[in-house]
Order: structure tokens, then C-alpha cells, then sequence
């Protein structure tokens, strides 16, 4: 029961209504003191009518008129005269005045209080005024044993009540809070277990149909979750069949390349000119792809290995992707320009970041050729005191809309046709491997401009590591 929302929802309604009828009680009797006091007062008015009707009256009927009225004696004040109408023996002292004239709330329920708590029987005198203006004043002297055990009857009364009262409202609410909020609670659990059991099914998916604005609210959120876990579900799915056919894939093209090493070596013993200048160059893209084939196979999942930091000099990493990038422009327009200083060194590894540059290069050129006009690709580094930082610039047409939306996304990023919109996104996981950020920092008609920033603190290096 306390474990459950309608079971604490029936508890709470329980003792919030006997909090609230608790703090009707002592109103309640206190006014009920009064009207008992008050009823006092005129059965002794009543009473004391006889005698004054008749003065020659009996001690027996005088008797029999005070038990009625349940006072010992009782005095009227007419026109400034102080009369004692009625009177018997009082058997004892009397211990409280009360004057109910004109009395205040907080006055009747400090004494009422003070009443059911004192168990002693008391001869009090209560003063009113007449009924009818009858005299200017009524006085009467009275026991306290019946009030006090009115009072008690009436308490009980009350509470009695007031418990039957919050045992029917609280069950209402029950059942009120079972129907309109408990079931549907319950539905949208059951529609996540059904949902949790097979997440790659769409069907599963919840569809919004509670009436209350604030589940309904709940329910839109929980549809835009599941729908956005199960595309993401699917994507990985994708992903690992890809990883699959890319393992494949590098495994055979390892051993191509390892056979066009062998070539290459032969190659190198030539004493032609042109190919002695060339071949440096071929054996190191051969033995470039043979190490990421490798990389391929030893890391076949998702993640990228940990860079292997060391200290390299930027011209020459960028020297040799832009020399490779030459050869591959053909007949298109495409010039190159470095503004690197030749002794900037900075902590990396060597093969990510060629891998980076060389995506980011490659990128530029592919952009500019599809364009069919004239264009520059330019690439500068410098320094200070916190960061090394990359950039590379080229003329082209800029990125559209949608691949600046998702630029860094799998799958989602492609800006060539026919891409698969992985290069970016890699390009960006290796960089943060080093601690570091890639950013698009402009892009337009008139170029683009990305930024690589990489740490020099060692801190935020072993942190990336990690």
C-alpha cells in the first residue's frame, strides 16, 4: 500500500482530512460550550418568570424549577436593581466567571479546552443577556459535570463523523486516481516493456493517446526517445555490418599492398631520375595503407587506437599530403600553397593527423574540380603558448545546408556525392584522441576555412588518452 501512488494518494487523504477536521474540532466545541452555557441561561430565565408571576411560591416548586434549569440560583438585573429570583444551597465555592455578553473566538476556545482537560467537577457562575431584553442582565450559578460529558459526547460525535467522512473521500479519490492517472501510468509502462523487448521494431514505438495534458506531454517525450534510440539502434546496426564488410575488405587489400611493397622496392633501385624522385613518395602512401589496413583488422570496431604522441614536424607531414594531392588534381586548375614555419614541430601521431590533413585536403580539391573553375588550397600552422592550431583554406563553393548541419555526423555528413559522410566524422574523433577540436569556422561562395586546435598541455593529452 505505501508503496504504491493510489495507496499513499488513500493515506495522505485520510490524515489531511482529520488534519482539517482536527482544526474545525475546536471551534466546533467551543461553540458548543457556548450554546450549552446559553441554553442554561434561558431555562433560568424561563424559570425565574414563575416567580416573579407568582411570589408566594413553595420551596418545592422552587426546587423543581432550579433541577430544570439545572442552575443553583439565578439573579436578573431590571432597571439598575440586582434581584435573586431562584435559590438553593450551593455546595461548594465557585471557581470561574464566565461573561458571554460579548465574548471572543479565542476567549469560548480557551475555555472550552480548558474544560475537557480539567476532570474536576466545578461550580462556575455565567452571565448573559436576557432573552427579548427581558432586564439589563442574567446570572446564574451552575455544576460543570454535565457540560464537561456534553462536551466529551459531542467530541466523539464529531470525530466519528469526520472519520466516516474521510474514509469516503478518500476512497473516492482512490478509485478517481486508479482511473484517471493509475491505469494510464500503467499503460505507458506496459507500452515500454512491450517496446524494451524488441527496440529495433518501430511498430513498438508509443503513440500519445492520454487525455491528461501532463502524460500526454510524457508520452511525446518518451515516442521522441524511442524513436531517436531505435534509428540509433539501426545505425549501429549498420555500423557493425559495415565494420564487418571493412575488415574483409582490409584484409585482402593488405595483402595487395603488401605485394605492391615488394614491387615498390624494385622500384627503388631504378636510377631513373623521375623515379628515384617518385618512389620515396609511392613507398611511403603503400606503406601508409598497409598500416591502416592492419589498424584495421587489430581495431575492428568502432573506436579508433589511442594516438601515439610524438613530436612532428608539420611541414613535412604537410608536404607530403599536398605533393600526393598534386598528382591527383590531373588537368583541373588547383594550385597549393603552405604557410608553415619549417622548424614547428608539434606533439601528435603522425599517421592520424597525415590521416586528417589528408581528408581535409583531399576534401578541398574534390570540391574545387567538381566546380570546374579555378581554385587554391592553402594550409597554415603556427603557435603559442596553450595550443598549436591547423588551418586549411580553399576557394570552393562552399558546404550546403544540410552537410554543415550534420558535419561531423556518420553517415549523415557527406558533402561529395557518392561519399558516405565517414571522413569528417573520423577526422573529428582522431583529432579529440589528441585533446583537440576540429571546427568549421566559415564556409560560403567564397570558401571554406577549417580549424584544428591541438593542446599543448599534457594534462588534457593523457586525459584524451584516456
Amino acid at each position: 500500500m505505501l508503496k504504491s501512488l493510489s495507496g499513499r494518494f488513500l493515506i495522505l487523504t485520510v490524515l489531511f482530512v482529520m488534519l482539517a477536521e482536527v482544526m474545525i474540532f475546536v471551534p466546533s466545541v467551543a461553540r458548543f460550550r457556548e450554546d450549552y452555557l446559553l441554553s442554561r441561561l434561558e431555562r433560568a430565565q424561563i424559570a425565574s418568570l414563575a416567580k416573579l408571576a407568582d411570589d408566594d411560591i413553595d420551596a418545592d416548586v422552587e426546587e423543581e424549577l432550579l433541577r430544570n434549569a439545572e442552575v443553583y440560583n439565578v439573579v436578573l438585573r431590571r432597571d439598575e436593581a440586582r434581584q435573586l429570583v431562584l435559590n438553593s444551597p450551593v455546595p461548594g465555592e465557585v471557581s470561574h466567571t464566565y461573561d458571554l455578553r460579548a465574548p471572543s473566538p479565542w476567549v469560548l476556545m480557551r475555555d472550552a479546552l480548558a474544560r475537557m482537560i480539567d476532570p474536576e467537577p466545578r461550580i462556575i457562575r455565567v452571565f448573559g443577556n436576557p432573552v427579548r431584553e427581558a432586564g439589563l442582565l442574567i446570572e446564574v450559578t451552575m455544576p460543570t459535570d454535565d457540560l464537561r460529558s456534553a462536551m466529551f459526547a459531542y467530541g466523539w460525535r464529531v470525530l466519528w463523523l469526520s472519520l466516516a467522512i474521510s474514509i469516503i473521500t478518500s476512497v473516492l479519490l482512490f478509485l478517481a486516481v486508479r482511473m484517471l492517472l493509475v491505469r494510464p501510468i500503467k499503460h505507458v509502462i506496459g507500452q515500454m516493456q512491450s517496446y524494451a523487448a524488441a527496440p529495433e521494431d518501430a511498430r513498438r514505438i508509443i503513440e500519445p493517446s492520454a487525455d491528461i495534458t501532463e502524460l500526454r506531454e510524457a508520452e511525446q517525450a518518451l515516442r521522441s526517445l524511442e524513436t531517436e534510440l531505435t534509428a540509433a539502434l539501426k545505425q549501429k546496426e549498420r555500423l557493425a555490418q559495415l565494420g564487418g564488410a571493412v575488415a574483409k575488405i582490409s584484409h585482402d587489400l593488405r595483402n595487395i599492398l603488401t605485394s605492391a611493397q615488394l614491387f615498390t622496392d624494385r622500384i627503388e633501385q631504378s636510377e631513373d631520375p623521375a623515379v628515384v624522385r617518385l618512389a620515396p613518395k609511392l613507398v611511403n602512401s603503400i606503406t601508409r595503407a598497409v598500416n591502416l589496413c592492419e589498424s584495421t583488422l587489430a581495431f575492428g570496431r568502432a573506436e579508433e587506437p589511442a594516438p601515439r604522441l610524438t613530436l612532428v614536424t608539420l611541414a613535412e607531414l604537410v608536404g607530403d599530403v599536398i605533393d600526393g594531392e598534386r598528382l591527383a588534381v590531373g588537368e583541373a586548375d588547383v594550385s597549393f600553397s603552405e604557410d608553415i614555419p619549417a622548424t614547428l614541430s608539434l606533439r601528435a601521431d603522425a599517421e592520424q593527423l597525415h590521416r586528417v590533413l589528408l581528408n581535409l585536403v583531399r576534401n578541398a580539391r574534390q570540391a574545387i574540380v567538381a566546380t570546374g573553375k579555378p581554385g587554391e588550397i592553402s594550409v597554415a600552422g603556427q603557435e603559442d603558448d596553450d595550443h598549436w592550431w591547423i588551418v586549411v583554406t580553399d576557394t570552393g563553393p562552399g558546404l550546403p545546408p544540410k552537410a554543415q548541419q550534420n558535419l561531423f555526423t556518420p553517415f549523415q555528413g557527406g558533402v561529395t556525392r557518392g561519399g558516405a559522410g565517414l571522413g569528417l566524422a573520423i577526422s573529428a574523433e582522431l583529432i579529440r584522441g589528441h585533446g583537440g577540436t576540429l571546427t568549421l569556422e566559415s564556409t560560403g561562395p567564397e570558401g571554406t576555412r577549417f580549424r584544428i586546435d591541438l593542446p599543448k598541455s599534457v594534462v588534457r593529452l593523457d586525459d584524451a588518452a584516456e
